[in-house]
């Protein structure tokens, strides 16, 4: 089966952030890990899913029920 991949826009649905948000994080290296497809600042990003499940869960909080 085919690795999913988000695009930017996607995933700022999902998560309810804009993708000017997504690039803030990519910039600072605070977001889920990412790929581009491509050299330089106008490649392609793409998130696979595992890793923004992974960042996800990395940052869940509270007391597990």
């Amino acid at each position: 089966m085919a690795e999913v991949r988000l695009s930017p826009r996607q995933l700022a649905e999902e998560l309810g952030v804009s993708t000017r948000t997504l690039a803030n994080w990519r910039w600072s290296g605070v977001g889920p890990r990412y790929t581009k497809l491509g050299d330089g600042r106008t490649a392609r990003v793409r998130y696979r899913r595992a890793d923004v499940d992974a960042w996800l869960t990395a940052r869940e909080c509270g007391a597990a029920a």
